[in-house]
């Protein structure tokens, strides 16, 4: 059966970068191609041309042509003219290479350059975008070091600035015999302070100095001109100056006159003093949706003072404005209702420093029964072994045994392994909420408002205000926490009531917990029947 050719799709590219100036061009790389085709009798199924340098990966043309090549419903193959064509990057080299490992690409073609899909071939085209990432590296590296040797002989590096002129014999710059005179004029005219940068713009375009579409000059491309130190003899390299060795246009001492000049006519920008207002973007506004935004204003004596409204930008909204110091009241006192007391949160903590401990006392005896029990299995495969070594148990029986005490004694170490991973996981949402507990209670003390609010947050879910009063959908634990503290005076059954909640929602007990009175007037713990079942 004959072979089937596979279809090739054609990449050209030509780079603007300095290394690529040698490479022919995008027509001249098609021309080419187009005839080793007609040569060689190969079928292009799709162009991709692009003129971007391959030093980096990002090309979007080879991206589209990869893509192309990889969603194909059948291998196709790659027509270039060289290899560094497709790639100088190692990133894209590798990418062409997993292709041909994949089968995506079938074939690679190129008139100055053998390739084959085999270990052999493959390696030299890794060789090949190799030796292209290094001619690129290595160009850098060489263009990197005639920078610094221009530097050091003080010439100048890129185009001439206006009123120089490039001289390629000397690789250097110089004045332009017309041009230099005009920049001398801006210099001495906006020295004497009778021009602003506008009317000197207008100024210089009389005198030739312009843009292509003959109208004068921006006030940056003014500013930039009046600080260029190039008029002096310098040259900038990557923010830093360096003495040149052409001959400067200007004096320093004119040069300084005008700097002092533009020093006096900038003007910095105005910093607006920061807002104060910690609880914008928190609530939304309880009849019309909008956010909480806050402003100052002056009233008729002169006072200033901050308020908290409505934005109003989904349509009229008739809520009243809130004083700041009314609304941080209001979340002082949503704070209060789940503060507990001090004595209360210490005695969650302590229990469960004394779960931690008996959990470990049980754990160390189920971790020395599980070891002895290992051992004990052990012993039986050594004793198995030994009655097969000696031939007093079949093959078959011998690994019948030898799989099921394996398989036992994996089961035990597994569990082993396990101890103790339980018991701190279900104690760990009870010690974060033991640190929440702390935490509103070290805020309610000494908390700036903003911290305030993002605790808050935490808690619960949709704040709002209206009619002045600020609310909260609490989270089912914290909600149990704040009607817990809040029945606390109706007695000790409504406190088991609301206490259950907490309890399962924590992790708890009910009888290990106790909320202390929100007046300030504790219950001893030892008192309270919940607290200690035994007496």
């Amino acid at each position: 059966m004959k072979e089937l050719k596979p279809k090739y799709v054609l990449y050209a590219r030509k780079s603007t970068e300095d290394d690529d100036k040698q490479v022919m061009s995008i027509e001249a790389q098609l021309v080419e191609l187009h005839e080793f085709a007609r040569r060689e009798q190969l079928e292009i199924l799709s162009e991709f041309q692009e003129s971007k340098s391959a030093k980096t990966p990002g090309r979007e043309t080879f991206g589209e042509m990869m893509a192309f090549i990889e969603n194909h419903n059948e291998p196709l193959g790659i027509l270039a003219w060289h290899p560094d064509r497709l790639a100088r990057n190692s990133i894209d080299g590798g990418r062409i290479v997993y292709a041909v490992d994949t089968g995506s690409i079938a074939s690679l073609r190129f008139p100055t350059f053998w390739f084959e899909p085999t270990p052999q071939g493959k390696f030299m085209l890794q060789v090949a975008f190799g030796q292209s990432k290094y001619f690129s590296d290595n160009l850098v590296e060489n263009v990197k070091r005639g920078m610094r040797q221009k530097l050091r002989r003080g010439e100048w590096l890129t185009k001439a600035p206006f009123g120089y002129v490039n001289n390629p014999k000397t690789r250097n710059i110089e004045p332009h015999p017309v041009y230099s005179k005009i920049v001398v004029r801006g210099f001495e005219e906006y020295a004497k302070g009778t021009y602003t940068i506008e009317s000197l713009a207008k100024f210089l375009a009389d005198l030739g100095l312009e843009t292509k579409n003959r109208t004068p000059l921006g006030k940056a491309s003014i500013v930039r001109m009046l600080s260029n130190r190039a008029y002096i003899g310098f040259i900038k390299y990557k923010d830093e100056w360096h003495e040149g060795s052409f001959a400067p246009i200007i004096t320093p001492t004119l040069f300084e006159a005008v700097q002092k000049v533009l020093e006096t006519k900038r003007r910095p920008r105005v910093q607006k003093e920061p807002h104060n207002f910690p609880l914008t973007q928190f609530a939304e506004c309880g009849e019309c949706g909008g956010m909480i935004t806050a402003q100052y204003t002056t009233n008729r004596h002169g006072t200033k003072y901050a308020y908290y409204r409505c934005t109003q930008k989904k349509g009229s909204c008739r809520q009243p404005y809130v004083a700041t110091a009314l609304l941080e009241t209001q979340v002082n006192d949503m704070l209060q209702t789940v503060a507990l007391p001090s004595v209360e949160i210490d005695k969650i903590d302590g229990w469960i420093v004394r779960w931690e401990r008996e959990q470990t006392a049980d754990d160390g005896s189920a971790a020395r029964d599980l070891k002895n029990e290992i051992a004990s299995v052990q012993e039986k495969l050594d004793r198995l072994v030994s009655l097969y070594l000696d031939g007093d148990i079949e093959r078959d029986s011998y690994l019948d045994r030898k799989d099921k005490l394996m398989r036992e004694k994996t089961t035990l170490a597994e569990k082993l392994n396990g101890l103790g991973r339980g018991s701190d996981n279900r104690l760990q949402p009870l010690r974060r909420f033991v640190l929440s507990l702390r935490e509103a209670v070290n805020l309610i003390e000494s908390g700036e408002m903003h911290e305030k609010r993002d605790f808050l947050k935490k808690l619960g879910s949709n704040p709002s205000l209206k009619d002045k009063t600020l609310s909260l959908h609490w989270d089912a634990l914290w909600d149990g926490v704040a009607e817990t503290k809040a029945a606390f005076a109706q007695g000790a059954a409504a406190r088991r009531r609301h206490i259950a909640p907490i309890a399962a929602a924590g992790g708890l007990a009910p009888e290990f917990v106790s909320i202390g009175d929100p007046t300030g007037n504790r219950t001893p713990i030892c008192r309270m029947r919940t607290c200690c079942p035994s007496r």
